[in-house]
């Protein structure tokens, strides 16, 4: 399935492959699909456990093997402890992935998506900016130019920590980075700078100075969570928030996905389970059609709980999370009716 997903993603982006400045053969397939093969395979894990459920259990219904067991004094639930413990084992080692392995992974495909495929991916505002650096600093820029980092009528305020006084303001017509993280370059600016009874204005036309923001803080790209670990991610968070800027919900979201999606193969492994183990007509072949409707109305109803998450106030845990308690619900159900 995951070569399928390759020839999917292939047949979007032939075009842009093939542009003036597409990349190198080399690097589509070294830098791209090598990184984009752990990527569609962290997504499709849960449905790859549970087409394995299926297999392998309808495979003993057809031959009457669980029939022969529950006939010689074996309860159906003890069919669970296997299948249980060897979901277990996989969700473990999806969730240590999810975290650590799979946004490595990223880093490659995201830089080379930004490169030659989405160039102005980015989220974050160009007018009228204004970020919180800490609790005593403020910028505010009128205009942000991303294209090449240059920022119009901007004003850097750094407050008393005792008070609401401003001692130190600094106003610049433009402003433009020189050197990444933080070196730029002021022009037409003017400073305020006030010790007690003391005041200092300096004027000039141009100046390099560092100034206690990055280009990151102004706009980001909106793949950018997909290559971070889950400790950067959380960092990432409590620093925008603590600076009170942005829409931080995304990256919530993306964490919370990260720990749902190992949990999705326990309760896919019970439904695959109860839907696999009563041997009907048609054997594996309707099994596996039943199993695999519900996997895409497990995976669409996440998709669905997540965009409201994102753009429509949900809380990032309950929408992330509400596709699995429905359906483990539904799984416990199932279940129920399948030792039957």
């Amino acid at each position: 399935m995951a070569m399928l997903a390759v020839v999917i993603d292939f047949a979007e982006k032939v075009e842009d492959f093939t542009k003036v400045d597409s990349p190198k053969v080399s690097e589509i397939v070294w830098d791209y699909y090598l990184n984009f093969m752990p990527y569609i395979t962290s997504l499709l894990f849960p449905l790859y456990a549970l087409i394995a459920v299926i297999y392998f259990t309808s495979r003993l219904a057809n031959q009457s093997e669980i029939i022969a067991m529950i006939g010689n004094g074996i309860h159906f639930y003890r069919l669970l402890v296997p299948y249980l413990s060897g979901a277990i084992l996989i969700a473990l080692i999806h969730l240590l992935a999810n975290h650590y392995i799979f946004p490595a992974a990223n880093k490659k495909r995201t830089e080379f998506e930004n490169t030659y495929i989405w160039k102005y991916n980015f989220q974050g505002n160009t007018e009228n900016v204004h970020i919180n650096l800490s609790q005593t600093e403020e910028i505010y820029i009128q205009h942000y130019n991303r294209g090449d980092s240059t920022g119009m009528n901007f004003s850097l305020v750094k407050y008393d920590s005792q008070s609401i006084q401003r001692p130190y303001v600094l106003q610049a017509a433009k402003i433009q980075l020189i050197q990444y993280p933080n070196l730029w370059r002021i022009y037409n600016f003017h400073t305020r700078y006030v010790d007690g009874m003391k005041e200092t204005i300096l004027k000039g036309e141009t100046k390099d100075t560092i100034l206690n923001f990055t280009s990151a803080d102004l706009s980001r790209r909106d793949n950018w969570k997909d290559a971070m670990s889950s400790p950067a991610l959380l960092a990432y968070v409590a620093a925008e928030q603590a600076k009170g800027k942005g829409n931080v919900v995304p990256f919530l979201v993306e964490y919370h996905r990260r720990n749902a999606d190992p949990f999705s193969i326990l309760v896919l492994t019970i439904i695959g389970l109860s839907v696999s183990s009563r041997k009907m007509r048609g054997g594996m072949g309707w099994h596996l059609v039943i199993g695999i409707l519900i996997s895409a109305l497990y995976i669409f109803m996440g998709k669905f709980s997540m965009t409201f998450s994102t753009h429509a106030g949900l809380p990032p845990f309950i929408g992330v999370w509400m596709p699995n308690i429905i359906f483990s619900v539904v799984a416990i159900w199932m279940l129920f009716n399948a030792k039957k």
